[in-house]
């Protein structure tokens, strides 16, 4: 059973490759061997205005050496809507049935003298995308075949107000979104207050997780990372009691994993620390 056939059904756990360094793919590739089995990996589309290697491309190596469904990170920063249309073509004829749709940083926060294309919001490209899953492009016109895609999309649990992100989820799904894979959480009774709120939708919700590697790391992401929001408690029990982000995650899951349909895991490449999120997971039967 594939992601697309377990969404909703069945509890799904993805996790994100991690940043390749340039053209060192094949690195990248035998590293990402270590993950215990998965229902897919997430392709990040050069996040923050870094430079990496195209997430469509890097895709479809992943489903290639991997076997595992990949889930590339496609925005709205970079392409025409010309551009658009033609790289959605080719991630369907390199195999990538899956998508996560979003903004994408702007590119004043990388390197390069970079102009943003935006051409086309999150709504509309979601609606681009299902339009061409009916073999039509962008002005209503049969284009010979039709795509397949499924759509993902992010959502904000500690969102300050949480009716409004509510209201956007529900744009996204009348455009089209099938899944939603939300931003890191920590606080497990702001996730059950987002998740009874968001159960309306219909559409299954992946918690993002992410193993916090210090205090310092934990007060840095709450501070100045938005979405995140780590409470003073868990911090509290990393510096004084001694838990660790894995702990902390563990602990989470425990009060929240009756009520979720799955989790996305960003450990920045840590595949020990993902794995053993893993592992606790199955030990609770999911």
């Amino acid at each position: 059973m594939d992601l697309t056939e377990k969404l909703g059904k069945s509890f799904v756990i993805t996790t994100e490759l991690g940043p390749v360094k340039g053209a060192l793919a094949a690195d990248s590739l035998e590293k990402a061997k270590g993950y215990l089995p998965l229902d897919g990996i997430n392709v990040h589309d050069c996040p923050m205005g870094n430079l990496r290697i195209n997430s469509i491309a890097m895709s479809a190596l992943v489903q290639q050496h991997l076997k595992v469904t990949a889930i590339p990170h496609f925005t709205c920063r970079d392409r025409s809507l010309l551009g658009t249309q033609a790289d959605l073509l080719g991630a369907h004829a390199l195999g990538i049935r899956n998508l996560l749709v979003t903004t994408g940083d702007p590119p004043k926060h990388g390197p390069y003298p970079s102009k943003a294309v935006y051409d086309y919001n999150t709504f509309e490209l979601i609606e681009l995308i299902k339009k061409m899953n009916r073999g039509l492009d962008y002005n209503d016109r049969e284009f010979g075949g039709q795509t397949e895609f499924t759509v993902s999309c992010t959502a904000m649990p500690t969102a300050r107000d949480l009716d409004h992100e509510i209201e956007r989820m529900a744009r996204k799904v009348k455009a089209g979104a099938d899944f939603f894979q939300t931003q890191v959480v920590y606080d497990a009774g702001r996730t059950l207050k987002f998740l009874e709120k968001a159960k309306a939708l219909k559409k299954p919700i992946l918690i993002g997780l992410m193993p916090l590697k210090s205090v310092k790391m934990a007060r840095f992401v709450s501070e100045n990372v938005q979405g995140i929001d780590v409470p003073e408690e868990i911090i509290d029990k990393m510096e004084n009691e001694g838990a660790s982000g894995i702990d902390i995650i563990c602990d989470f899951l425990t009060k929240v994993h009756p009520f979720i349909d799955g989790i996305h895991i960003m450990a920045m490449g840590d595949i020990l620390g993902t794995n053993k999120i893993i592992e606790f997971m199955h030990s609770l039967g999911k």
